[in-house]
C-alpha cells in the first residue's frame, strides 16, 4: 500500500498513529508530498480528485479517501482489538472523532486564511467563528477527559489528540491549557506514547 503523506497534515498524522498503534506501518509505503489550496499536486489529485490528502492506494491499484475512510479499513485490517468500541459506545467514539474533525476543519482553515490569504483581503468575522468553532470543541474534549476519553487510546482519542497537537502547532499563543487543565493533564500523558512521540509533526 502507498499513502499519499505530509507530517504536517493532522488529517495524515490520524492514519499514521494508527498505523503505528496497530503495527501496520511496515504494510506502507509512504510518498510525501506538498500542496495546499494554492499549490496542487498532479499525483494527490490522480488519487483522490478532492486534492487532498490523506490517500491510499492499495496493492490492487484502487484508491481509498479521505482519513475517515481510510481509518476505517485499517481498523478492520488487522488482528487487533478494534480502536472503535462496539455496541453503544460505538456511537459516542464515532461522534467525539466527528468532533474532533470539525475542531481540525477550523484550524486548518484559519491557518489558510492568516497564511495563504494577503493580509488586507482576511475576513476577521469569519475568523473569528473559526475560532470560536475550536473553542467549543475544546471546552467538549474537556468535559470528554472523565468519560469518552478515558476509555484508551480508542479512535476518538487519536483524532482529539491529533487536533491538540495541530493547534500546538499553528497555534502555539492559543494558551488552551490554562482554560482547560484536564485536557491538558490527558495531552500530556497521551503525548507520551512511542505513536505519538513519532508522529510529531516537524516544527
Amino acid at each position: 500500500m502507498t499513502l499519499f503523506y505530509s507530517a504536517t497534515s493532522p488529517f495524515v498524522r490520524k492514519v499514521m498513529l494508527l498505523l503505528h498503534e496497530t503495527a501496520q506501518l511496515q504494510d506502507v509505503t509512504l510518498q510525501e508530498v506538498a500542496l495546499s489550496p494554492v499549490n496542487a499536486n498532479a499525483e494527490v489529485n490522480a488519487a483522490n480528485p478532492a486534492g487532498k490528502i490523506p490517500a491510499l492506494r492499495l496493492a490492487d491499484g484502487s484508491l481509498l479517501y479521505d482519513s475517515r475512510v481510510i481509518l476505517d479499513y485499517l481498523d478492520q485490517r488487522h488482528g487487533g482489538p478494534s480502536l472503535v468500541p462496539a455496541g453503544q459506545q460505538r456511537w459516542t467514539c464515532l461522534t467525539l472523532a466527528a468532533l474532533a474533525d470539525a475542531a481540525l476543519d477550523a484550524a486548518v482553515l484559519i491557518r489558510y486564511e492568516t497564511f495563504l490569504r494577503p493580509q488586507d483581503k482576511r475576513w476577521d468575522d469569519w475568523l473569528q467563528g473559526q475560532q470560536e468553532k475550536l473553542e467549543r470543541a475544546l471546552a467538549r474534549f474537556e468535559q470528554a477527559v472523565g468519560s469518552e476519553l478515558a476509555n484508551g487510546f480508542d479512535l476518538a482519542a487519536i483524532s482529539v489528540a491529533c487536533a491538540l497537537g495541530y493547534v500546538d502547532l499553528r497555534q502555539p499563543g492559543m494558551g488552551w491549557r490554562q482554560r482547560y487543565p484536564q485536557l491538558a493533564a490527558w495531552y500530556a500523558d497521551v503525548s507520551q506514547r512511542p505513536s505519538m512521540q513519532a508522529t510529531q509533526p516537524p516544527i
